[in-house]
């Protein structure tokens, strides 16, 4: 779930060049921002593949260390293999605060698993299909898709006028226009629908409710819901589409919402 607040700790972002879009990169720096900074960049795959090309070119844009590992055997992926080493090493080296694996490979679910049983936050980004072992693995794991900005729609260029030959010019001048209006600039894309939430996580959220403390009214602090929650599940909010877990809470009709005094979200269950 996104926080909107900012770590200081040392990140490490380890790619799977092999199952992950280089168009997703920037998305994945901006949530990583959450835990720290993101000073250890590497990126894992064969670079003598054509393939592999772009994020080439975002390595050096970017100052990812590409890790060569050669396809040793057919069929047999030494990509793996070396990024979970160079992983184990980082978290014993006790420098890291926080990883990011992007990949949706199912093979990493032992590492996500090991690193949190280090206490160390890990961050999974991959597609909609990733294996839910993976997910779950995870402290958190986000829809590479979901976290994709929209297009800026690019304004249609007027038509050029050629100029009238003045061979051919008519004898008597027409009267002059009126200067052209300014074009306005194209509309702002209108943010992505929300993604229906799943019933597991309206369950999730019945449940961390329910095992709040409330008040007289019955509203408990969303803090503490959202940590019960934390603590089951690997789920973002940002894969349903929104920023925020009190925009998501607000948007299931279990449940309404009230901010008090010093911005705090409280929530109440109606059904």
């Amino acid at each position: 779930m996104a926080t909107g607040q900012e770590g200081r700790g040392n990140i490490a972002l380890l790619i799977d060049a092999d199952n992950a879009s280089a168009a997703h990169f920037d998305s994945v720096m901006t949530v990583l921002a959450e835990l720290g900074t993101v000073n250890i960049r590497r990126a894992y795959g064969n670079w003598s593949k054509a393939t592999l090309k772009t994020w080439a070119a975002l390595s050096v844009a970017h100052a990812i260390e590409p890790q060569q590992q050669f396809d040793l055997t057919k069929g047999k992926n030494a990509t793996d293999m070396k990024m979970t080493i160079d992983a184990m090493d980082l978290m014993a080296s006790g420098r890291v605060d926080g990883f990011g694996l992007m990949s949706s490979d199912s093979d990493f679910t032992p590492l996500a698993t090991r690193i949190r049983q280090q206490g160390i936050p890990v961050y999974g980004f991959g597609s909609a299909n990733t294996p839910e072992g993976f997910r779950r693995a995870c402290t958190r794991f986000l829809n590479v898709a979901a976290l994709k900005p929209a297009e800026i729609p690019v304004a249609a260029k007027a038509p050029v006028r050629k100029a009238t030959p003045a061979s051919v010019a008519p004898a008597k001048a027409a009267p002059a226009k009126a200067a052209a209006a300014p074009v306005a600039p194209p509309p702002a894309p209108a943010p992505p629908p929300a993604k229906a939430v799943d019933a597991e996580v309206v369950r999730l959220l019945i449940d961390a409710y329910d095992e709040a403390k409330r008040d007289e009214r019955g509203f408990v602090a969303l803090g503490p819901v959202g940590q019960r929650v934390g603590n089951r599940s690997s789920f973002d909010v940002r894969n349903y589409g929104f920023k925020r877990l009190s925009d998501l809470v607000g948007a299931i009709p279990n449940f309404i919402t009230e901010v008090r005094e010093g911005g705090q979200t409280w929530i109440k269950r109606v059904k």
